[in-house]
């Protein structure tokens, strides 16, 4: 059968997964403003949810209605050309007495294995992490921006990914004077037993600075 796509308009999913009604399209619409880091523009809901123009609308809209409650801790909000949800300003004291606890600075093997990544190819963008981790980065870079040992670098050029570098809690966290520091790569061809011991040996270091 011959494909009918409008020239220009991105694929979505078939339409017998698209779900029925315009209350399981602002389900679909919530959850991946939910689960997104950063603000979802309108064209990215259309592919992703194979819905657009007025349905489209109709659907964040009412997104922003379930979200704009006095009694809602969380908000729909419109930012940097996209939707996102944040933070409700009635909340701020609590969302601050959370942001002031001790951070927990005790990291998995695909933390550390993401910071010696973004430690020695920086600036390095997302895309470039997973695609030399083999896995998706998402996760793990929030994890490691939430606990300021990443912080933000500028984008590739304009509106392009964003680029990520190691902080200075990075280097005070790990003894180091500055990124100088850091054991130089070249020449160095590690066995599994050094890949051991230098993992064994970042944990250590972690954990005594904790």
């Amino acid at each position: 059968m011959e494909d009918k796509t409008p020239e220009g308009t991105a694929p979505g999913p078939p339409a017998g997964e698209r779900g029925a009604g315009s209350d399981s399209l602002a389900r679909d619409i919530e959850a991946v403003l939910f689960i997104s880091p950063e603000p979802v523009s309108l064209e990215v809901l259309a592919e992703v949810t194979g819905s657009q123009g007025e349905e489209l609308s109709r659907a964040v809209e009412t997104v922003r209605e379930l979200y704009t409650a006095p009694d809602r801790g969380i908000v729909f909000a419109e930012l940097a050309g996209g939707y996102t949800f944040r933070a409700a300003d009635g909340a701020r004291k609590a969302v601050e007495r959370f942001c002031r606890r001790p951070v927990d600075y005790s990291l998995s093997a695909a933390a550390m294995e993401t910071l010696a990544i973004v430690a020695y190819l920086q600036p390095v963008t997302r895309p470039e992490i997973a695609r030399i981790r083999g896995i998706s980065a998402d996760t793990v870079v929030n994890t490691l921006l939430d606990k300021g040992l990443l912080t933000e670098s500028g984008r590739i050029g304009h509106g392009g990914a964003i680029q990520y570098r190691t902080s200075a809690v990075f280097e005070k966290l790990f003894g180091l004077p500055g990124l100088s520091a850091l054991p130089p790569l070249e020449g160095f061809q590690a066995t599994p037993e050094d890949v051991a011991e230098l993992r064994e040996k970042l944990f250590q270091a972690a954990d005594a600075r904790q």
